[in-house]
Parts: structure tokens; sequence; C-alpha cells
């Protein structure tokens, strides 16, 4: 009976994870639709504005020829109206001349006759109908501005849509996730030499399979790729995975985007649980202030202004208040200024970093176990580790376990590394930009370590979301022999 019921508990199981698959679907189907019926509006749109593009470069072009033409046929007309007129004078001059002779010929005087023919003679020499050209200076030929449009009337009915660029082929064995980094690499299917660039969509999600068009983060867009790899950097990994596609461009068209591939995104998230903070603590999602009031500083207790300011000294807090005003909610009081990441740590490689304002006074930054006591104090214990920064008269770097300190004689960086190897019982603290170590605890972690941090006066900025970096991974082998181990520190007077 109960083997049965199991089994059809499973076969429940399987078909509404199937039965949420197809709606999946569904949803991806009738998206797909509406997105089909507007990009054809658009496509069409964009074709009619093509072709009255290529309509007005076309009634331009006749414009521009026509009038060629005419002016070649005003130059040729001028150009023979100035010869005739010409040749009209010379005509009427030769006329002229041609009646005189006419007339010489019937003088009987011979002196008077020798003297008409030289004349004449004198006269024909100089007419203009002997110097001017029968020939005339243009011809009446205007084939040399004919046009012959075959070539490009086979071009245009040669014109089909410009070929879509097929979708790209990420190479998912290329594509690297490292340093909240992810550099994804692709190829197209085919040679296409009038590929322009590329464009590379992402989008964070906390599904491992076919994207989804509900309940998702919108894709984030990366455009005008010219390689076909691309790295994206400075990432949060927030989320269990990363869905990304590509698609090839060409000068006027995008083709379909590449079948979405899905990165694992590890990294540990973690929030700063304000249930647990102390009352003098001011906790907001992965940010702790320092809040001397408690933020009670503006109330009117029995009609009285409460009067108290600055920083009141962390031995003069009186516990029954504050335990009174936030009753159980409090969990750190006293002198145990602390607040804990909601997030346990129970195996592998961990990694995040905390960053301190500069009128920080006094902080602490490291993992415990659950059992830390309200009163407890980080390093204080034999369940916490840390690194106590103090910048009081002078600053100091010190290391903190079992009560027991350690004074590192290196300077406080502005932001620190916190890197945790559960399985290899190894705590570390970095420089977060220079990535130098500063100290190492080794020991066995027998219990689920949680991040503790405490703070007097000033702030802390907690980033989480971060992968280990590869250098410290690379440092941590070089390192071993270089390390100060957890019994090193009982040692320590």
């Amino acid at each position: 009976m109960d083997e049965q019921k199991e089994t059809l508990q499973r076969i429940v199981s399987t078909l509404a994870n199937k039965n949420d698959e197809i709606h999946n679907f569904i949803d991806m189907l009738n998206h797909t639709i509406k997105n089909v019926q507007v990009n054809s509006s658009n496509v069409i749109s964009e074709l009619d504005e093509e072709f009255d593009g290529l309509y007005s470069i076309l009634d331009e072009m006749k414009g521009s020829m026509a009038n060629t033409i005419q002016q070649e046929e005003a130059r040729k007309i001028q150009a023979l109206q100035d010869q005739l007129s010409q040749c009209s004078d010379a005509l009427e001059s030769s006329e002229e001349l041609l009646e005189l002779a006419a007339q010489s010929l019937d003088i009987k005087d011979p002196v008077k006759f020798l003297q008409a023919a030289r004349q004449i003679k004198d006269r024909v020499t100089m007419a203009s109908a002997f110097r001017i050209s029968l020939k005339p200076k243009v011809s009446d030929s205007m084939t040399h501005l004919m046009v012959d449009f075959a070539l490009e009337r086979r071009m245009l009915e040669a014109v089909k849509f410009l070929p879509v660029p097929k979708p790209p082929e990420i190479d998912l064995a290329a594509c690297v996730v490292a340093d909240n980094c992810i550099t994804v690499s692709w190829k197209m299917p085919e040679e296409d030499s009038r590929i322009d660039h590329f464009v590379l969509e992402y989008r964070k999600t906390n599904f491992d399979g076919l994207p989804r068009v509900k309940d998702e983060q919108r894709w984030e867009l990366i455009d005008y790729i010219k390689a076909t790899e691309y790295t994206l950097s400075g990432l949060k990994f927030d989320t269990k995975y990363i869905n990304i596609r590509v698609q090839a461009c060409n000068k006027a068209v995008a083709g379909e985007y590449s079948d979405p591939v899905t990165l694992e995104t590890k990294a540990f998230v973690f929030s700063l649980d304000s249930t647990s903070s102390h009352l003098n603590l001011k906790v907001e999602d992965t940010y702790v202030e320092w809040d001397p009031t408690g933020g009670k500083g503006q109330e009117k207790i029995k009609g009285k202004e409460n009067k108290s300011s600055g920083a009141p000294s962390p031995k003069r807090t009186s516990i029954i208040a504050r335990s009174s005003a936030r009753g159980n909610r409090d969990h750190f009081t006293g002198e145990s200024y602390t607040v804990l990441g909601d997030t346990a740590i129970e195996s592998g490689q961990h990694y995040w970093e905390v960053r301190a304002q500069k009128d920080c006074k006094s902080y602490s930054v490291g993992v415990t176990y659950r059992n830390m006591g309200k009163f407890d104090q980080l390093g204080k214990t034999n369940s916490s580790w840390c690194i106590h920064i103090n910048n009081w008269l002078q600053t100091t770097l010190s290391a903190k376990h079992n009560n027991k300190t350690k004074t590192l004689d290196i300077p406080v960086p502005d932001r620190i590394g916190v890197y945790c190897d559960f399985d290899g019982g190894q705590l570390a603290f970095y420089n977060g930009n220079s990535k130098q170590l500063l100290h190492t605890f080794r020991t066995k972690f027998t219990q689920p370590l949680l991040p503790g941090f405490m703070i007097w006066c000033g702030g802390l900025t907690v980033s989480t979301g971060l992968q280990v970096p590869s250098v410290l991974k690379m440092l941590q082998k070089s390192e071993n022999g270089l390390s100060v181990s957890t019994s090193s520190l009982n040692n320590i007077a």
C-alpha cells in the first residue's frame, strides 16, 4: 500500500511538472504568435519605405537626366543658330558683290573697268563667304545621351528578400564561468561575409531548462559585438542560472536568436539577519550601521524627550533597557554588537567581501557556529573566528579565536575578502583589491557556519553573490605552509 502510494505520488509530481512545462510552452506559443503579427506589420512598413526610397531615387535620376538632355539640346541649337546667322550675313555680302560684279561688266571705259575690277577682287578676297565653314559645328545626333537600363532592369528583377542571417551556434564547451565573469563563444553554421555584428542577450533565472515567458527577469542586451566571443564581467550571481542567446545581424536585418543555453552561476548569496542583530545596529539587507540610539532616540518617554546624544560607550549601554525595548527580537545584547548572515555554510568553497565606512571605529568580520550566545563576541569563543580592526587611537589589525588574539603587522585594506573552505577546514582573509593574504585559520568545521559581523560606530557593506576568485584558488595551494593554524593561536598569551 505504502509503496503504491509513493509510486502514485511520483506520478502526480511528474504530471504536475509536465503540465507546468506545457503551460509554459503554450505561453511561449501565444507570445510568438503576437510577435509574428507585430513583426509582419513592421516588415511591410519597412518594405514600403524601401520602395518609396527607390522610387524617389529613380524620379530624381530621371529629372536629372532629362535636364541634361535639355541642356544639350539648347547648346546645339544655339551653336547652329550662331552658325546660321553667320552664313546669312556672308550670303548677303556675297550677293551684293555678285550684283556689283555684274554691273561692272557693263562698264565701257577701260580705266574705270580696271579700277572696278580691282575693287571687286579686293572685296572678294576679304569676303566672309570665303572664310566661313560650310560644315555644321554640331551634329543632330543625341544618341550619346540615350540610356540602356537592361542591366539595371535585370538587377531589379533579381531583387529578393535580403537573406536573413542564420542563428549562431553557442559553443557550450568553450563557455567559461569564473570570477563573476561569463565568457561566451559562438560560431556561424556556415560562412556569411555579410554579417556586420552580433547581439548577445542574457537573463538571470532560477530555472534549469528552457527560458520561461512568465515570472522571469527581462533580457539584458549587449549590442554591436564584432567578434564571436564576448565576456560579461562584474556580474552578481544572485540566481542559480543565467540564460544566454546570440543573434547575427547584417546591414539591414537581424537573424533569429540562437538556441538559448543555460549556465550555472554558483555563488554564496546571503543577507544580514535583522531579527538576530543587536538593538544598536540598523540592518538593511547587506548593510549594517551603528545606531547609538537603538532606533528610539526620537521617542518621548512619559512626556519627556530622550536627551541622550552621541555614541555611548559599549560598557555603559543598559542590557535590561535594550532587552525590554525590543523583547524577543533581540538576539545579541550587552557588548556583542553582532549581526549574522541568514544563510549557513554546510559545504563547499565560498567567498564574500566587506567594505567599512571611513569613520568606522571598530569592527570584526568572520564566521561562527549557530550556537553563539547573545552575550558572546566574535573571536572570543571556541566556535567563532574573525579578524578585528580597531581605528580608535591607532589602526590595528588582529586575528581572534577562542579569546586569543594575534596582532597582524599588515595595512588594513578598505575592502576585505573572506574565503571559507568548509570541507577543507580553512578560513582565510584577503585584501579585497590586491588579494594579498591577511590571515588564515585552519581547523575542522563540525557544524554549519554563519557569516558574522561586529561593529561599533560607522557602517559595513557586505558584497555577496561573488564567486571564489581564481587567483585565490591558486594562492591557497602555495600558502598552505605559511598559514597560521588555530592550534598556534592557542599558544598566544
